[in-house]
């Protein structure tokens, strides 16, 4: 077991499985002149698809909440063009990435004559239902906004980020929200209490374009009670909440990946006051009481999976700070 605890990644984590560069770290990029962003993941508490659009895209009903589990991203203005690096060997370094493509629109939208360099430090799964490729981007919008002295608001920031992807407006905003249309029109939620989470994610990715087209929406089940579960939220019912974790999306994902029911099972077991599937998944987290129960999971679960995160909820999905 891994227990790593930096001064960039201060939240605890027990496994990382991904091929990394060791000579790239954010400590390359210590400049005054450099903009730090954290971005963070997100979790689904539920997930419904209520119906699919013309433009072949589904509407959805959701509560999102962000996760202190976060890419490390560095912005530094350079002549011209859009650079990108990161520590993740088979990671995009070009418009095959949505940060990169983040740039490109910042760029365009304002015509910018200057470039930029962005660093990426991933840590939030890839593939995982996590949000990560989403908060980079975010993190990029967000991050040249200041870079560049650009004026927009969340906004205008949002409208930017749904062009780019559906689950940007919501990174942009952070904290714990309903998601409704394809998860751009937003309605935050006070919560009342922090939540400790156990995440882990599988050794196996899942495509979320495979995932809704396979959905049909005439078969879908057991649906969330959105309504019900905004009030768990506001009046801290944590036990409740963590009984009305519905994801609509399990229904078709599990068939193909057996592996993740057995993990939510595996879950409870270990203490879990309720476990769900992430996004199209395969991530799957626990809700537990406190830290102490998470931790002893934790343990238990990083002798058999290899990406295995104790977090906690957040408030906010960005972070940025100047000069680092």
């Amino acid at each position: 077991m891994v227990d790593l605890l930096t001064t960039q990644l201060d939240y605890r984590y027990y496994h990382q499985n991904w091929t990394t560069d060791k000579t790239k770290t954010t400590k390359d990029f210590n400049d005054m002149d450099n903009i730090c962003i954290r971005a963070y993941a997100k979790v689904n508490l539920t997930l419904d698809v209520v119906g699919k659009r013309a433009d072949d895209y589904h509407d959805l009903e959701m509560i999102m909440q962000s996760v202190d589990l976060w890419d490390q991203i560095i912005l530094r203005e350079i002549h011209s063009g859009i650079e990108l690096d990161t520590n993740i060997e088979d990671l995009p370094r070009d418009e095959g990435n949505i940060a990169w493509r983040a740039a490109q629109l910042i760029k365009k939208e304002f015509d910018i004559a200057t470039g930029v360099h962005i660093f990426i430090q991933k840590n939030i799964p890839l593939e995982g239902g996590m949000a990560g490729g989403s908060a980079d981007c975010a993190g990029v919008l967000a991050g040249l906004n200041q870079l560049w002295n650009l004026g927009m608001d969340e906004k205008e920031l949002r409208a930017l980020g749904k062009s780019l992807g559906a689950d940007v407006p919501f990174c942009l905003m952070g904290g714990t929200a309903l998601a409704q249309g394809i998860g751009d029109i937003l309605t935050p939620i006070e919560s009342k209490e922090d939540m400790w989470l156990l995440v882990v994610k599988p050794q196996f990715g899942v495509s979320t374009r495979d995932v809704y087209n396979r959905l049909n929406l005439k078969n879908i089940g057991k649906r969330p009670d959105n309504k019900r579960m905004v009030e768990y939220l506001e009046s801290g019912r944590i036990e409740d909440l963590a009984r009305g974790l519905v994801n609509v999306l399990e229904e078709i994902t599990i068939p193909m990946h057996p592996e993740i029911s057995q993990l939510k099972a595996e879950l409870i077991e270990l203490g879990s006051l309720g476990s769900l599937m992430s996004g199209s998944g395969p991530s799957v987290y626990g809700i537990y009481k406190d830290h102490a129960a998470a931790n002893r999971a934790a343990k238990a679960l990083s002798k058999k999976y290899k990406q295995v995160y104790l977090i906690k909820t957040r408030e906010k999905g960005i972070d940025i700070e100047f000069g680092y």
